[in-house]
């Protein structure tokens, strides 16, 4: 019996050192590495930055009514909200546990107003085009569109849009899109990406999932 109780604090003692999730707040941004995926490669060869982790999506935390859910746009739904554990559940893993970072504006005034907004795109499709103002998302546009100061000003930049891997070459994947929608890659074109979103500065990280 007392070996029993021993082995029960060695595991009670082993599962309370796992980290916990970061204390999320309402409108906090969680970036999460994709799962291995021929859409996910891409976005990475593209907007990925060496030594760095390449965030391959983003959505948005609502802390509402004492659980998590995010709201997201995903290419195999459009725009949605699934509960936290489902968003976590579909990350690529570090040491078995979910490639996701939390971050928060550093100002946080607009980010109430800003969650309404993004709520309001829920039920459009996914903006496989990756252009603006067309009646679709994808999910940085998402964040790009809704999230904007107390002036009405957007928060986060659009850039030019690179669909290139490192080394110059346009992958398989972006060809193949674009010859199906019968439309030209928007190379240079204004828009957003994860990746790049996740290092302004406006944002501090506020816990990891790893």
């Amino acid at each position: 019996m007392k070996r029993f109780f021993i082995y029960i604090g060695i595991v009670g003692g082993i599962v309370s050192c796992r980290p916990a999730g970061p204390r999320l707040q309402h409108g906090d941004l969680l970036f999460q590495v994709g799962a291995a995926s021929e859409m996910s490669g891409a976005i990475a060869a593209a907007t990925g930055k060496e030594n760095n982790l390449k965030y391959t999506h983003v959505g948005i935390v609502l802390a509402e009514n004492g659980a998590d859910s995010v709201l997201e746009a995903t290419s195999d739904a459009g725009v949605r909200i699934v509960p936290l554990k489902d968003f976590l559940a579909r990350s690529a893993r570090i040491g078995g546990a979910s490639a996701v970072t939390a971050m928060r504006l550093r100002d946080t005034a607009g980010v109430a107003a800003s969650v309404r907004r993004a709520r309001q795109f829920v039920g459009q499709p996914y903006d496989y085009s990756y252009r603006v103002a067309n009646g679709k998302m994808y999910c940085s546009e998402l964040v790009w569109e809704s999230y904007r100061d107390t002036l009405g000003v957007r928060i986060f930049p659009a850039q030019e849009m690179n669909f290139r891997a490192a080394d110059g070459t346009m992958p398989r994947f972006w060809v193949e899109l674009f010859e199906r929608l019968g439309e030209p890659i928007p190379e240079g074109e204004p828009g957003t990406n994860p990746n790049d979103m996740a290092r302004e500065a406006v944002l501090e990280e506020v816990g990891r999932y790893f």
